[in-house]
């Protein structure tokens, strides 16, 4: 294991399942255990300072949200949403809703307004939290989807703002709360009891809503604390967003139940500086964070001189070499003398620039590339590949400090099991998998067998030692980088209802965003060619830019009704149709989509390095 730079000498305070019981349990006995210990950190941008937040002072805050919400005659089981950034408001809120048995229903501050009010509606939420009046305007275009709402707090808004609303149900935040708390007596909540409902893309174009107890994700917090050492010495930073499962779970649930500090990132865009502030200890992210590291590293080495680039490849190399062996999977070797040298040089002035205090970062939502693994490991930092899935609370396996192999997803996490099914899917079963999708009985029979085995529809390989290595997939589902996952062939359909496509493919596997490969019809051809004040010339309009912008367009308005992340960022248009004859169709005129993608793929390529 590295040791991590001056880490104080490490002490535990695990709160057990049997004592915490439920999540808002969990909570109340962090705060009875570690009142004057930071909790959270939050930057004000009024004050232009961070801020810290005891447990004392959460508990008490909770309080007042409690009583906010006692006031709306609400009833346990009763559904509340919130479309806010990460903040101790989050906490507080969905703290205060589970202790009254409320469910919490959280949603993407970036999502499209139609989606999250299709969520809303979908859920039958009664009181949705806002985080300001950007996001309020967003809505208010799709007021009409919103009749269920009785009540909609808005976080960051004065009095003026909801008079200008002209909305009866909003208010702001520093209205709707009291000054002093009451008395509020809490509902003693089933540990196996609705908790919260997620939405996840399904195979129709519409999320499909995961319903998740309060023992999916308390159990599987605390599996996740007995692979991953957390303690009240580690600060996290935190950024992906908490409507997000992995960071749910393992950034939020996971250090409440170990005591440790919680830092809320700015942005994403601040991330950089809010490392080199914070020097967080631990970090959870998706592959597209080392991803964005990875290229700085690379675009950097390439302005330099080549003996930089001669010393980094020297450093990753050893560094993976010594990391290697410490698994005992080789042989020491001499060239392992050389590495206090090399992690002076090289590997250390990397690793200051994320905080410098990181000894362990996990990885999810999405495969990491093998090849990016490598340099980070090779340069010091364990990076913990796990997998999961929204309905299993998600983290199923996950490799472990002193059991790395970096091209598997580790073992399953204590408590769940798995086994391969037909076609060698990967079927899971344990106490972290959901209750079911939404009012989609349909749906769950579809995935969850009588016996409690969920089909992951990921096909896998399970080795000697129970390693597990995903392998492909079963349906065609898109995973990005950010580790959202996506059906293409919904998107397709919509698509295509635009007579000016003849074909679509949409690609973006492993991507930070999705691309669309595109066959016009005639008639497409005609309208880019007008548009572009061009004659109609497949081979020429398929390379011009404003032609794709056109296309991009069109694409976008037939997507209008998917998830904000699911859209469209570049097009390629192909001149010549795909057919049975060359070889891109199947007899049943499907799409042989591995085919297409391979004949392309040095296009394609370019769609994600150009611009």
């Amino acid at each position: 294991m590295q040791k991590l730079p001056n880490r104080k000498t490490t002490h535990m305070d695990k709160i057990s399942i049997d004592t915490a019981k439920t999540l808002d349990g969990l909570f109340r006995e962090r705060v009875k255990r570690s009142p004057q210990s930071v909790a959270y950190r939050d930057y004000d941008v009024t004050r232009e300072a961070w801020l810290d937040y005891t447990w004392a002072d959460m508990g008490n805050a909770v309080k007042r949200w409690q009583t906010a919400l006692s006031r709306e005659n609400l009833a346990p089981g009763d559904r509340v949403a919130i479309m806010v950034r990460n903040c101790p408001q989050w906490v507080m809120f969905e703290q205060a809703a589970l202790g009254l048995g409320l469910v919490v229903v959280p949603l993407y501050t970036e999502d499209r307004a139609e989606n999250a009010a299709w969520c809303l509606d979908n859920a039958g939420a009664s009181l949705l939290l806002l985080e300001n009046m950007v996001r309020w305007d967003a809505l208010s275009g799709v007021a009409g989807q919103l009749a269920q709402l009785k009540r909609i707090v808005i976080l960051n808004a004065t009095s003026q703002d909801i008079y200008q609303t002209g909305d009866p149900r909003a208010i702001a935040s520093s209205d709707w709360l009291p000054e002093t708390a009451e008395d509020i007596p809490l509902v003693q909540n089933d540990p196996h009891a609705l908790a919260t409902i997620i939405y996840t893309s399904g195979t129709t174009g519409r999320p499909k809503g995961v319903m998740l107890s309060q023992h999916n994700i308390l159990s599987n917090a605390d599996a996740c604390a007995q692979i991953v050492t957390v303690t009240p010495d580690d600060l996290l930073l935190s950024f992906l967003p908490l409507s997000h499962t992995f960071e749910r779970t393992a950034g939020y649930y996971t250090p409440m139940l170990c005591g440790a500090t919680i830092a809320y990132a700015r942005s994403t865009r601040q991330l950089a500086d809010d490392l080199l502030i914070i020097r967080p200890t631990i970090l959870i992210s998706v592959p597209r964070i080392y991803e964005r590291v990875y290229a700085g590293i690379e675009a950097r080495l390439a302005e330099g001189p080549a003996i930089a680039r001669l010393l980094f490849k020297l450093a990753v190399n050893t560094g993976y070499s010594r990391f290697e062996y410490s698994q005992k999977r080789a042989h020491w070797k001499i060239a392992h003398l050389l590495w206090p040298v090399l992690d002076r040089l090289i590997a250390r002035k990397i690793m200051d620039k994320l905080g410098g205090r990181l000894w362990q970062v996990m990885s999810g939502g999405a495969a990491l590339s093998p090849e990016i693994s490598r340099v980070f490991i090779g340069l010091g930092l364990p990076i913990l590949q796990g997998y999961g899935l929204t309905e299993t609370s998600p983290v199923v396996c996950a490799n472990r400090l002193d059991d790395n192999l970096p091209s598997s997803v580790g073992r399953p996490v204590p408590g769940v099991e798995v086994k391969l099914g037909e076609q060698d899917a990967l079927l899971i079963r344990g106490p972290n998998v959901m209750l079911g999708y939404w009012n989609n009985p349909e749906a769950t029979r579809a995935i969850l067998s009588e016996d409690g085995w969920l089909d992951s529809g990921d096909t896998a390989h399970i080795d000697a030692q129970g390693r597990v290595t995903i392998t492909g997939r079963l349906k065609d589902i898109i995973v990005t980088s950010t580790g959202e996952k996506i059906p293409p062939a919904d998107m397709e359909a919509a698509i295509l209802r635009d007579p000016i496509f003849e074909q679509v493919m949409v690609v973006g596997e492993g991507r930070s965003y999705l691309s669309a490969l595109v066959v016009l019809s005639k008639r497409g051809w005609e309208v880019a060619a007008t548009h572009c004040n061009a004659k109609n010339d497949p081979q020429a309009l398929a390379n011009d830019e404003y032609a794709e912008e056109i296309v991009l367009e069109k694409i976008s308005r037939q997507i209008s009704g998917f998830p904000g992340y699911a859209r469209i960022h570049r097009a390629l248009l192909i001149p010549e149709p795909w057919s049975v004859e060359n070889e891109m169709l199947t007899p049943t005129l499907k799409l042989k989509r591995k085919k297409i993608y391979a004949h392309y793929q040095t296009r394609i390529e370019k769609l994600y390095t150009s611009r």
